[in-house]
């Protein structure tokens, strides 16, 4: 694989990115919906409400980033949520994960963002080995509830 190149993602990207975030959805035991894929990607960029980072190689999509606003009033700061995080299965352990949370990371510093957080599978292993590697931190210090509705 030649090297990846990051970049953000536009609406014209959409046909490039719908698979990959299929196959996530699929990584999670969602049934695969390439169809809703699509459209969840239109309206969150439509609206502006996620950013997309794309990884490409060979002149191939091989991974993405999905980022969400989020703010925290304690710290009076904007932070960027990296919500979905996906390397297909033939680009995995060559770097673009890395990669992507790098680009990840100058979106956030280019945004003026305090910083990235994220949650991610407890049985994630070798997701939280790559963060941990790259000086993410887990917190122990908050818990994280949900209420469904």
């Amino acid at each position: 694989m030649s090297a990846v190149r990051v970049r953000r993602a536009g609406a014209d990207d959409l046909e490039l990115l719908a698979p990959l975030f299929d196959a996530y959805r699929v990584f999670y035991g969602q049934d695969s919906d390439l169809d809703a894929a699509h459209r969840f990607l239109s309206v969150r960029q439509a609206a502006g409400e996620s950013q997309l980072i794309l990884a490409e190689a060979d002149g191939e999509a091989v991974g993405f980033v999905q980022l969400y606003p989020f703010f925290s009033s304690v710290r009076l700061a904007r932070l960027l949520v990296l919500n979905d995080l996906y390397v297909a299965e033939g680009a995995r352990r060559m770097g673009v994960a890395r990669a992507l949370i790098d680009g990840a990371a100058e979106l956030a510093r280019d945004r003026g963002c305090h910083g990235l957080m994220l949650e991610t599978a407890e049985d994630n292993h070798a997701a939280q080995a790559l963060y941990e590697k790259l000086g993410w931190e887990q917190q122990t210090d908050f818990r994280v509830y949900t209420l469904k509705i």
